[in-house]
């Protein structure tokens, strides 16, 4: 059954209209992934990846120690709490007991020793002292050459980190390069980074929405793969208009200082996750039915 929360949720993901969303709903049974290629197929909607609903609060820190970088998501349920300058340095402590420490899955972090007690012990602590759930959310450890240099941007307090390891630059242009990618949300570094499955489901879409919309069939291979280098311009770091000289790709303002990207990490708080949504007419009727 197709409700009215499910097409609010399918607009704010396409910015397609209300009817047009109940629309996809319904032809495609009530799948939101299969919903939005629908829309996109009839060029109503016209965004070129699926956005993610950003809903879990909570903190993302990256930390670096000569040639090695953390960065590291954990989770709270309210923002209040993720401003807490208690919950700010259990993060940081976090952090930096992975820097420390050789550590290859979330398990082994739990298992870390902070303050004579585990990682996983102190987070169930701060839980019982807060009042509310925290959770270790995620971590990548980065290591570096001693040529290379890291970049470290943090947005909002957090909410947006990106570390970026460079090679023949300095840390001003590698900050700058963290900056761009807080900003602009690239899924890859490059061309070569992004899944055939991938491109070839973008192909698929691309040229059903050419045909869609009429276009001489003799010219649509063109057209798609005029949109699928559009499809890299928005995904790609490479491929992106650098923020700073927004007429000039970020490859080329990087290869015009000698430098280049080895790799980047960008996290966003809660990205990927549902936030428990309540509503208080809805629950009060429940007491009352109750």
């Amino acid at each position: 059954m197709i409700n009215a929360s499910m097409v609010k949720e399918l607009r704010e993901l396409t910015g397609a209209g209300m009817l047009d969303c109940k629309k996809a709903l319904v032809a495609t049974s009530g799948n939101m992934e299969e919903a939005i290629t629908w829309l996109r197929e009839k060029g109503i909607s016209k965004a070129a990846k699926k956005q993610v609903r950003i809903a879990a609060e909570g903190l993302a820190v990256a930390v670096v120690d000569g040639n090695t970088g953390v960065i590291v998501e954990v989770n709270s349920e309210t923002d209040f709490v993720a401003k807490n300058d208690e919950f700010k340095n259990l993060v940081k402590d976090i952090a930096n007991a992975i820097k420390d420490n050789p550590v290859k899955s979330n398990e082994d972090v739990l298992k870390l020793s902070l303050d004579g007690k585990t990682i996983e012990e102190v987070i169930v602590d701060k839980t019982a002292k807060i009042g509310e759930k925290l959770s270790f959310r995620r971590f990548e450890k980065i290591t570096k050459e001693d040529s290379q240099v890291f970049g470290i941007y943090s947005h909002m307090g957090g909410k947006i980190v990106t570390i970026v390891v460079m090679d023949g630059t300095d840390e001003v242009l590698a900050k700058d390069i963290a900056m761009h990618a807080s900003a602009m949300r690239p899924l890859y570094l490059n061309k070569e980074e992004v899944p055939s499955d991938i491109i070839d489901k973008e192909r698929t879409i691309l040229k059903e929405q050419a045909q869609n919309e009429g276009l001489n069939p003799d010219k649509i291979d063109m057209i798609v793969n005029g949109r699928i280098n559009k499809y890299y311009e928005e995904v790609c770091l490479e491929d992106q208009n650098f923020i700073k000289e927004n007429k000039m790709k970020v490859s080329k303002y990087v290869s015009d200082k000698k430098s280049k990207i080895i790799k980047y990490v960008r996290y966003e708080v809660g990205e990927g996750l549902e936030k428990r949504e309540e509503n208080f007419a809805d629950e009060v009727q429940k007491q009352i039915n109750g």
